[in-house]
């Protein structure tokens, strides 16, 4: 007897009577669907590494990645606190500089240490050496931050300790040891020097693609369903976050200037040529947030439109979802002030008719903040609304990421027969957790009758899918008929 893996075996061939035992693989019946609260986000910190993706979950993760938040608009930190309290719980964080920041430095026992990464954040770095009170030739290297912790390292040398803090990716600091290498002596040194530089400008928010990506781009491949450019508001750049979310399957939630007008909202819009179901463009009205480390805080809305997206199943749109942690607006100004101004009907169709979404209190259901139009930027009816963009996005993601394993497989019946299982078997597991309405909400078609044979023997597979979205209850209208006159008929429900 021998056993082989599938396909392996030609059964076409035997000639020595025998059992012959094939493993094949389980079948897939259905695909498991891709991630659809991740968030992309680019912007400023104070440390942590440039240009590259980091994966938070935590606002702990974040500090310990990107330092204490920073009383500006363009913080990650900020924006990850924001949305993590709107529900949002996986980030891509990609931090951006105007390369004109520096990292921290200190010296110790005659040797340079230099902070890991840029940013003022080094400069709370303190690096202390103690000599071991058994074994003496040995010491202990502690690195330690208020914020990102500390990191221990043990030698006799200060190469042993050079190369036990060059082996840890979490390192706080690296060691540049002289040619001359001094002794190793108990001291302690405090980091300085670190600074953050200036502003990054718009071009280096969107970063470049290629080999090495920066900014925005480095986002590629990352899975995000969301993305932003945490507080850019030139609207230059909201046509190639338009074209970078179309290519990603990433939903870009972008916003206009601080205290912008609706007039000049919906100028630069149409100067910008934006009408795509790939963003999500909010009006310049910014939110007031209380922040538990730098307090009052004016703040772009992005995050919190991005956090509650991020909380929510594709199919749910952001419209009349309670926001969390706003204290105020442009407009309304802070609660505590007992202003109460709010948007007329006028002022919201005109956003609206425009394709520019605001964020305001009071919502359709009550005294609350929430995002008010749950729409995108599109000008086309059918695909103007968030569970379009985010649905789309969500099925388109979750067969690419399965249906590549039919590529290389003979076109013939049981091909057929295998990718409409597949496709069937997914689309069934989404009605049953409610993204899709019924069974009856989709078809598959992949047969002879699409597949004729002079394309199928060019190697052409192909496979018509049609899915129906469940609606978005917008415009609820109740008929309320009322008087004396009034003839009530009720029914009486089937025993």
């Amino acid at each position: 007897m021998t056993i082989y893996q599938s396909g392996q075996l030609n059964t076409n061939s035997l000639s020595v009577p025998d059992l012959y035992v094939q493993i094949l693989k389980p079948q897939t019946l259905a695909l498991n669907g891709v991630a659809t609260g991740r968030i992309g986000l680019v912007g400023t910190a104070v440390w942590g590494p440039v240009a590259s993706p980091v994966i938070i979950g935590s606002m702990g993760d974040c500090l310990s990645a990107f330092g204490p938040k920073q009383a500006q608009a363009n913080d990650i930190g900020t924006a990850v606190d924001i949305a993590i309290v709107q529900g949002a719980s996986d980030f891509r964080c990609v931090r951006v500089s105007d390369g004109t920041d520096v990292a921290a430095t200190g010296t110790l026992a005659g040797v340079t240490l230099t902070a890991a990464h840029t940013g003022s954040a080094g400069n709370g770095l303190v690096a202390t050496l103690t000599q071991e009170p058994i074994i003496t030739t040995s010491y202990t290297l502690t690195i330690s931050h208020a914020v990102l912790g500390s990191r221990t390292y043990r030698g006799a040398t200060w190469p042993v300790l050079a190369a036990a803090i060059a082996a840890d990716g979490t390192a706080l600091a690296r060691v540049t040891v002289p040619t001359t290498v001094p002794a190793l002596e108990a001291g302690s040194a405090t980091f300085a020097g670190g600074s953050d530089g200036g502003m990054p400008t718009t071009a280096q928010f969107l970063g470049t693609d290629g080999t090495s990506r920066t900014g925005m781009y480095a986002l590629r491949g990352q899975g995000c369903a969301i993305g932003l450019l945490h507080g850019v508001v030139d609207n230059t750049s909201w046509t190639t976050q338009a074209a970078f979310g179309l290519g990603e399957g990433m939903y870009m939630i972008a916003c206009g200037p601080a205290g912008d007008t609706i007039a000049n909202a919906v100028a630069m819009k149409n100067a910008a040529g934006l009408d795509s179901y790939a963003v999500k463009l909010m009006f310049g009205d910014w939110l007031w947030w209380d922040d538990d480390t730098n307090g009052d805080m004016l703040v772009p809305p992005q995050a919190f439109a991005a956090g509650i997206l991020g909380g929510l199943s594709p199919e749910q749109s952001s419209l009349n979802k309670e926001l969390y942690g706003v204290i105020g607006s442009q407009k309304a100004g802070l609660a505590s002030s007992g202003q109460a101004a709010t948007y007329s009907g006028a002022e919201l169709s005109a956003l609206f008719t425009a394709g520019i979404d605001v964020i305001c209190n009071p919502a359709p259901g009550g005294s609350y903040w929430a995002v008010r139009g749950g729409i995108n930027t599109s000008s086309d009816d059918v695909t103007d609304d968030d569970t379009y963009t985010r649905l789309t996005n969500y099925i388109a993601g979750t067969l690419n990421a399965g249906m590549g394993a039919f590529v290389g497989a003979v076109i013939c019946a049981t091909l057929y027969g295998d990718i409409r299982a597949v496709l069937l078997g997914t689309l069934s597991n989404m009605v049953g957790s409610g993204i899709l309405g019924a069974s009856t909400d989709y078809a598959v078609l992949c047969d002879t009758s699409n597949n004729p044979q002079s394309r199928t023997a060019l190697g052409y597979v192909r496979a018509d899918v049609q899915v129906r979205y469940q609606g978005i209850n917008r415009f609820f209208v109740v008929n309320l008929q009322g008087g004396a006159s009034v003839t009530v008929s009720t029914a009486t429900a089937a025993a």
